[in-house]
């Protein structure tokens, strides 16, 4: 299991689905699993958070049922906070391979997140808040990894979807050695070539 960090815009959506096609794995991105159960709609439009147990009884689920099925795990923005990222290192942390930080400088996100045009991406000032909070938690998620001797890494997120995916690869295969390329062509089509969350 992998677990794939990164701010607004970074791309690691996009490359989660990448990596998934490359190495036939399965992806779980936090929002897509919450916004899936249709329970949550209310609070994500008012710009609410989710509880984080109601966060971790969904995405506990989505574990379960694609362990269940055979395939490995890139975790998309899951934990989002520290108190995620401890029930996981009590619970699941022999199963994580390691941690990679997607690094895309401020001024890149911004015009990512302005080309996106996502509502809760407009304006300078909301982009800035959630950066800020993912700052926050960041700092606290990795310490915890740390201690249990999760390998981390930061790997460059500019460039061209496949070049990224090419370095998140090599990184995945170091901390993962079953970790095998598919045949297929990474950048089929049904990879969607454009940065998102």
């Amino acid at each position: 299991m992998i677990i794939l960090f990164g701010l607004a815009g970074s791309g690691k959506g996009t490359q989660g689905k990448a990596l998934s096609e490359l190495f036939g794995w399965r992806t779980i991105s936090v929002g897509e699993a919450i916004r899936q159960t249709g329970e949550y709609d209310d609070t994500i439009n008012q710009g609410k958070l989710i509880p984080d147990d109601d966060v971790i009884r969904i995405m506990n689920k989505q574990i379960a049922k694609i362990e269940s099925e055979g395939f490995d795990i890139i975790l998309d923005g899951y934990p989002r906070d520290a108190y995620q990222a401890e029930y996981i290192m009590q619970t699941m942390a022999d199963k994580i391979d390691g941690a990679i930080v997607l690094e895309v400088p401020k001024e890149e996100l911004y015009n990512r997140l302005a080309l996106r045009g996502r509502a809760d991406d407009l304006g300078r000032e909301s982009i800035d808040r959630r950066f800020e909070i993912f700052e926050h938690n960041i700092g606290q998620i990795l310490p915890l990894l740390e201690e249990k001797n999760i390998p981390i890494e930061q790997v460059d997120g500019v460039g061209k979807v496949e070049d990224v995916t090419a370095r998140l690869a090599q990184v995945i295969k170091s901390m993962n050695p079953n970790a095998i390329e598919q045949q297929d062509d990474v950048n089929g089509g049904e990879i969607e070539k454009s940065y998102g969350e």
